[in-house]
């Protein structure tokens, strides 16, 4: 099984923000549950990025914690 490479648009942004709903989307999948890595592409440092900026944004009320 071969890896998808990493996303050339996650090394240009110098962090992900919670505020960014729009792109933390890209990362849940319709169930509104956090794709893992080898889904997503990213290394494990940009998914423990994206990880926490999704659960920032579910407290906020930004993000569901269930799909509607």
């Amino acid at each position: 099984m071969a890896y998808q490479s990493e996303r050339p648009e996650l090394e240009q942004r110098k962090f992900v923000d919670y505020k960014d709903v729009a792109y933390l989307r890209q990362f849940t999948n319709s169930h509104a549950k956090i794709m893992g890595k080898k889904r997503t592409g990213v290394s494990a440092a940009k998914q423990r990025e994206i990880s926490l900026a999704i659960k920032r944004a579910r407290f906020m009320g930004l993000l569901p914690y269930l799909a509607p």
